[in-house]
């Protein structure tokens, strides 16, 4: 894969592929190096540039002010330039309009009734990602844009479920990328889980993931989770080899992948929701992860998806360590994007 791609032809920005998660095996601490305080204190950290960009507004327009078609307006602007988009902006409007519409209402109050109007929102796709332990092995094909984290991603899901005593194999299916199948063989040994690499770098992707299937059966593995190439800038020739990958996985099982798991890059913005259109067109996306929130000003995005795909929110990450991707909460989300306790 080149080092820098070219300029993607679906409006998604190109992305070095050093960016992608190239870190050391030290950022996989073990759980009792996790930082303290408590998930929801680290997500409520986290997020509060996104915070900061959703509320900053709120203060001057909402200060004991009656809530008519004038604040309504401003409050979905507001909404919309906090990249929860226009969709969602639309619908909580519409519920402040339907219960508080020519009332006098003050911040505090905003906030408690944005966080609500979020949370349902969210409530629907906050679902655990929770493999099926009868289909053995549970095979889970991960994909995603360059820099999305999929790796780390992958890291981490390994060292939990390493942690819950499963069987773990990792195929580094990215073969045009040395560093990322480097990475995902040191962050194999971290993690005690089983890594299959291709044999050189540009090796057919389907080919390996056969060839790891074959070896998840044969070696007892609980869990097989599949890194993918995500080169957008040649959108067709993506698609054809995901395509490839779960033609030739089904020629072993025809139920596989059990799951397909898009990660997404908070700090891109609305360009997740663009990258989330092109991989449903590509394969069946079954659930979404969203990273590097802890960066990012622009975490209105997941209510963004939310409203747009419905599809299920399994974990967000806020931080390094496996601690840190932890399983989607609506209301904590909710509450910690509009700054409450």
């Amino acid at each position: 894969m080149p080092g820098i791609p070219e300029e993607p032809e679906i409006g998604v920005p190109a992305v070095e592929e050093e960016a992608d998660d190239l870190a050391s095996p030290a950022d996989l601490p073990d759980e009792a190096a996790a930082p303290s305080g408590g998930f929801f204190a680290r997500l409520k950290a986290g997020l509060s540039r996104s915070t900061a960009r959703l509320t900053e507004n709120l203060t001057g327009l909402f200060r004991k002010r009656r809530l008519d078609d004038a604040a309504l307006e401003e409050l979905e602007e507001t909404l919309i330039s906090a990249d929860l988009g226009l969709p969602a902006a639309q619908r909580i409007v519409a519920g402040f309009r339907r219960t508080r519409f020519g009332k006098e209402v003050g911040e505090d109050e905003v906030k408690a009734a944005l966080a609500e109007e979020i949370a349902a929102i969210l409530a629907p796709v906050a679902e655990p990602f929770r493999p099926d332990w009868n289909r053995r092995p549970y095979v889970v094909l991960v994909v995603g844009v360059n820099g999305t984290g999929k790796t780390t991603t992958i890291a981490k899901l390994a060292q939990n479920f390493r942690a819950d005593g499963r069987r773990v194999m990792m195929a580094a299916g990215d073969t045009f990328r040395a560093a990322a199948v480097e990475q995902l063989q040191i962050w194999g040994e971290r993690t005690g889980s089983t890594v299959v690499a291709p044999a050189k770098e540009g090796a057919d992707a389907a080919g390996l993931a056969h060839d790891s299937l074959q070896r998840a059966r044969a070696e007892g593995a609980d869990i097989l989770l599949i890194d993918t190439a995500g080169r957008l800038h040649n959108k067709a020739g993506l698609m054809e080899e995901l395509r490839k990958i779960v033609r030739v996985l089904r020629k072993l099982d025809a139920e596989v992948p059990h799951a397909v798991l898009l990660v997404l890059d908070a700090t891109t913005g609305q360009n997740a929701v663009q990258q989330c259109k092109v991989f449903r067109e590509m394969v069946d996306v079954t659930g979404l992860v969203v990273t590097k929130l802890d960066g990012s000003a622009k975490g209105g995005v997941v209510v963004a998806l939310a409203e747009e795909f419905g599809l299920p929110v399994h974990a967000v990450g806020v931080g390094e360590t496996a601690a840190d991707l932890r399983p989607f909460e609506a209301r904590d989300y909710a509450r910690s994007l509009v700054g409450l306790s």
